[in-house]
């Protein structure tokens, strides 16, 4: 083959792996969006359902907890939220993950 079929090869199939990895990314915008994470602090007192896109969707506290001062409760929602958004990052990153998996063509990885 001459060099220019060669290109056209290599550029074809970027393309293509291009347009796996765009479909993969789209997949896994709509899995983080759908998701529902539970975030909890206090041994579970505080617990905040998160959607994937970082929506507070739901508060729920134990009814022992309103006796409590308000700083701490504060305290616990503010650490409930941090612990959603832990987990909705850590999901994210793992589903990320496969696509550095996707390689480029062996004339583009050197």
């Amino acid at each position: 083959m001459n060099k220019s079929t060669n290109d056209k090869i290599g550029l074809n199939e970027i393309m293509k792996r291009a347009q796996e990895m765009q479909k993969k990314l789209q997949d896994i915008q709509k899995q983080v969006s759908e998701m529902e994470i539970i975030g909890q602090s206090g041994g579970g007192v505080v617990k905040i359902t998160m959607t994937g896109q970082h929506y507070a969707k739901k508060v729920t506290l134990d009814p022992n907890l309103l006796k409590e001062e308000k700083s701490i409760i504060e305290d616990l929602i503010a650490a409930a939220i941090n612990d959603a958004t832990d987990k909705i990052e850590r999901s994210l990153r793992d589903k990320m993950g496969g696509l550095a998996g996707m390689k480029l063509p062996d004339e583009l990885d050197k």
